[in-house]
């Protein structure tokens, strides 16, 4: 947002947060574009969150994001720099072989740097969004009613994270891990305590 601005977004925000050491700025984003960020000193109050996908999803439904590809290395980037640096995988969509999908996009953040915290989210959406969008392709896969809005089966999401949480903590011996926007059911089905939250939103 406001990168190609005379001062650029995240150059005013980031100068404006280093003057005190109370607030943080997370950064959400899909950029692909670190210059302004690099170029200044290391910043204490900074976090960035990166939201990526399989590669097949971010094709089909992030046509106008950049490539999967130029987004991690952005993250590396920044993780290089020394900035903690988030991954959020969401919106999680079971397309055809999507365990395959995945597991390649999990090993390949993880070939490059360690994330301070994967976040998992599953594919979601309100009926204004939907309203609001051209191709629904999408929607095929939301089977029930939320307080997010429609979302994919519980069994189905069920299956999605524990097969991920697992081959992150088995292959990668990663732990870090956080459900987005999830009910507590899921949590307590996957053993995971609710109640001690640290997603990717939260410090």
């Amino acid at each position: 947002m406001g990168e190609h601005l005379d001062p650029p977004f995240s150059r005013f925000i980031i100068q404006l947060i280093e003057q005190q050491d109370i607030h943080k700025v997370l950064f959400v984003t899909k950029s692909a574009n670190v210059k302004n960020i690099l170029e200044l000193p290391l910043a204490k109050q900074v976090i960035f969150s990166f939201s990526l996908n399989s590669l097949p999803a971010a094709e089909r439904w992030e046509k106008r994001a950049p490539s999967l590809w130029k987004r991690i290395d952005a993250a590396k980037k920044r993780f290089n720099k020394g900035y903690p640096v988030r991954i959020i995988i969401d919106p999680i969509v079971p397309i055809k072989n999507w365990k395959q999908y995945y597991i390649e996009l999990i090993d390949m953040i993880l070939k490059n740097f360690i994330p301070e915290r994967i976040t998992l989210g599953s594919l979601r959406g309100l009926q204004s969004t939907i309203n609001g969008t051209k191709d629904r392709s999408w929607t095929i896969y939301l089977k029930e009613y939320s307080n997010w809005g429609k979302k994919i089966d519980f069994t189905t999401r069920y299956d999605i994270y524990s097969f991920l949480i697992k081959h992150l903590k088995n292959k990668h011996g990663y732990e870090n891990i956080a459900l987005c926007k999830e009910s507590i059911m899921v949590w307590e089905k996957l053993g995971m305590n609710w109640k001690n939250i640290r997603c990717n939103c939260l410090l």
